[in-house]
């Protein structure tokens, strides 16, 4: 599915702060009784990842937050996609999908030769979804207290 045509996605600004605390922890609530804690993104310090420029958002039509990813270029020549998140209300409308596509697009152009991400083993969903985008799984590994897999897709020069 793909997000409504009127779907914006733009980097985030301090404005943005507030609307993106309530998404991760709207978007991620339902995995904390899986872990046994809150998952790391509820725990995020949006300010200083909003300052670093590692954070961009998807607005309706309206400008209304419907989600948001956290991604960041590493010396070692790819991007760390950190955190993708959509509120409930926008979950099956391709959301998600545009905001991993916009970290890839945005990869490419930087010369990352790949997206690397990881998600806790605690949720299968996203563990299907991946997969099905084109990401390999790479490892399991125990990380902060959490047990996560890790994926990374190739990219293709733009």
């Amino acid at each position: 599915m793909t997000p409504d045509s009127a779907t914006v996605i733009r980097q985030a600004g301090r404005r943005d702060e507030a609307a993106l605390r309530e998404c991760a922890a709207l978007a991620y609530a339902r995995y904390a009784p899986r872990i046994g804690r809150e998952p790391a993104p509820m725990r995020a310090d949006f300010a200083a990842l909003i300052d670093a420029g590692e954070v961009h958002v998807a607005t309706d039509a309206d400008g209304r937050l419907q989600g948001f990813v956290v991604f960041r270029a590493m010396e070692a020549g790819y991007v760390l996609l950190e955190s993708v998140a959509v509120l409930p209300g926008a979950a099956g409308r391709g959301v998600g999908r545009a905001l991993i596509l916009f970290c890839e697009d945005a990869a490419r152009r930087g010369g990352a030769g790949a997206v690397r991400l990881y998600a806790n083993e605690k949720m299968v969903e996203n563990l299907a979804l991946y997969p099905r985008l084109g990401y390999a799984e790479t490892g399991r590994r125990v990380e902060d207290g959490f047990r996560r897999v890790h994926f990374e897709k190739r990219l293709t020069p733009a």
